[in-house]
């Protein structure tokens, strides 16, 4: 092996503890295929203030050969889903060959490096199982992110944990810290434990944080299955079952990473207690604190316009925003055969779809959708954007809904392709960000944030990161909350009706008959979301409170 490892920077000595952090997606940038949604673009933001901060820290995720998907659309316009296969030539291929246990098998693993001033990041390693030495069912371990099926789920762990572990003892390279960015890498805890045959070892250097409290984000599975595909990187099964504290034949991914951790973190102050509401009992107590996630202040935001907003001036900032609002009809153009006024007030809907995030929040009463829509006096353009799980057909389906919506409407349209440049677009051309998510349901969400970095005002259920934002009528709108004891169904009406008396009576009102209050809205929002919500301040916390206690 010819390949050396060591930071391209000089470590800043507060930030000098060796952290692995591992994570199975990266959403770093556009060219790099790594991510699906929120979670890739929480770590890259991480990877990008680590890079500034100068930490000691070294990303390992999977080079997924056909990445998420390409989202594109059927000949009816509704959405398709394309596998297609990426090639990156900006990656070094570090020639380092290892093998990993998968279903009691060696199966052969290749890493390749991300030097940090290709998109100034810390360094990651990404690893692949694309080799000729493996035959074709262990070749696809690590070719689709978030595989359907249940082994290569299983398979794609192992790749992440153990194989990101053995991959830092082969370069030499042994972390202080190992943060598991999500349950995902939990193998990488019984690797620890099947190298120090002790769980205070353990506990020592490994942390973890969680980043949902949806049922599908914590994966369950069975131990057998878990076992017969070499899960537990040979550690005997009665020994697993006591060091997990197992009673039964099913591991919980998140329980078992809370048990294992010298402490765990929310990403919400909400989520911390949503966390500890879920997991902490009277029988067992873990060690749950709360950082809340940010996005990378220098990646996402628009320097244009903080220069407009920091020199008061309203009429740079309109003419800024108006063109950014043009770049962003060039694509509805394009995509939808609309052309948009930059004039008009413009609402974006824009994330990874799931039921939970309600993209159909309008349709709950029609009538008040085609009177918002059809509003002469007080006009909108309304956008949607978003990729579901390729296999959710809910999502989907939800994808395809608002399609039927908006060929009925001329001021309605739904992009194909919501990744991280068309993310940055809809940002700068949007006036309204709208998040609904299902109450509490949202652990932190931070498309809002990055909105608000480009002078979009957040119109919000006070849900995940938002209640420490949000200032209503001062820097953002915020919708008032429904009984969460009613059923989902009466609440999503409720919010629904809220959701279009707020835009009705006081958010499309103040757009356009008091513009320079409008304008102190923004304002107030630019400056409010830096520094707290900028992930250099994030990336400091994670060593203040997770990496050196």
């Amino acid at each position: 092996m010819n390949f050396s490892f060591s930071h391209s920077y000089e470590i800043n000595p507060l930030y000098n503890k060796k952290v692995a952090y591992f994570c199975m997606e990266y959403g770093i940038h556009q060219p790099l295929k790594t991510y699906a949604g929120g979670l890739g673009f929480l770590s890259g933001s991480h990877m990008r203030s680590a890079f500034e901060l100068r930490q000691n820290i070294v990303g390992i995720g999977i080079l997924w050969k056909y990445g998420y998907y390409s989202q594109v659309r059927k000949e009816d316009q509704t959405m398709d889903v394309l596998f297609e296969e990426n090639k990156y030539g900006f990656l070094q291929d570090t020639g380092i060959k290892f093998t990993i246990k998968v279903a009691k098998h060696d199966v052969w693993v290749t890493a390749y490096f991300l030097q940090s001033n290709v998109f100034d990041t810390a360094p990651v390693f990404f690893l692949s199982t694309d080799l000729p030495e493996n035959d074709y069912l262990a070749k696809t371990i690590s070719h689709k992110l978030y595989d359907s099926n249940p082994d290569t789920k299983v398979a794609a762990s192992i790749l992440l944990g153990e194989g990101g572990a053995k991959l830092l003892e082969l370069i030499n390279w042994i972390p202080d810290i190992y943060h598991l960015n999500e349950s995902h890498g939990l193998p990488l805890v019984f690797f620890l434990y099947s190298k120090y045959k002790n769980i205070d070892e353990v506990k020592k250097r490994f942390v973890f944080t969680n980043h949902t409290p949806e049922e599908s984000g914590n994966q369950r599975s069975s131990l057998t299955l878990l076992e017969k595909m070499s899960f537990f990187c040979d550690v005997p099964l009665t020994e697993i079952k006591a060091i997990t504290g197992n009673e039964n034949n099913e591991l919980n991914y998140t329980q078992t990473a809370l048990r294992l951790c010298k402490v765990a973190n929310g990403v919400s102050k909400l989520h911390q207690k949503t966390m500890n509401k879920i997991w902490n009992s009277e029988q067992e107590k873990y060690n749950i604190t709360s950082i809340t996630n940010a996005q990378n202040l220098k990646y996402w935001s628009n320097e244009e316009l903080y220069e407009a907003i920091n020199k008061n001036d309203k009429e740079k900032y309109i003419q800024i925003k108006k063109k950014k609002k043009l770049e962003l009809f060039d694509i509805v153009a394009d995509q939808c055969g609309e052309i948009y006024d930059p004039n008009i007030c413009t609402i974006v809907f824009a994330k990874r779809f799931a039921s939970y995030k309600r993209p159909d929040i309008f349709f709950h009463d029609m009538d008040k959708f085609h009177k918002l829509v059809t509003n002469k006096e007080k006009p909108v353009q309304i956008i949607w954007a978003g990729k579901p799980y390729p296999m959710d057909y809910d999502g989907i389906g939800l994808f395809d809904k608002i399609v039927d919506v908006c060929k009925k409407y001329y001021n309605c349209s739904i992009l194909v392709g919501y990744e991280l440049n068309l993310s940055k677009i809809l940002k700068r051309g949007a006036d309204i960000w709208l998040n609904v998510p299902r109450y509490t349901h949202e652990a932190s969400g931070t498309s809002g944030m990055s909105a608000a970095m480009n002078g979009c005002v957040n119109v919000a259920i006070p849900d995940g990161w938002f209640p420490e934002f949000a200032k209503d009528k001062i820097n953002s709108f915020v919708i008032p909350l429904p009984n969460k004891s009613n059923p989902e169904h009466i609440q999503d009406d409720i919010d629904s009706n809220n959701v279009y008396d707020l835009l009705e009576k006081e958010v499309l009102p103040m757009y356009y008959d008091y513009p320079s209050r409008w304008f102190e809205i923004v304002k107030n929002s630019m400056r409010d979301i830096n520094p707290f919500f900028d992930s250099n301040r994030m990336a400091k916390e994670y060593y203040e409170m997770l990496y050196n206690v």
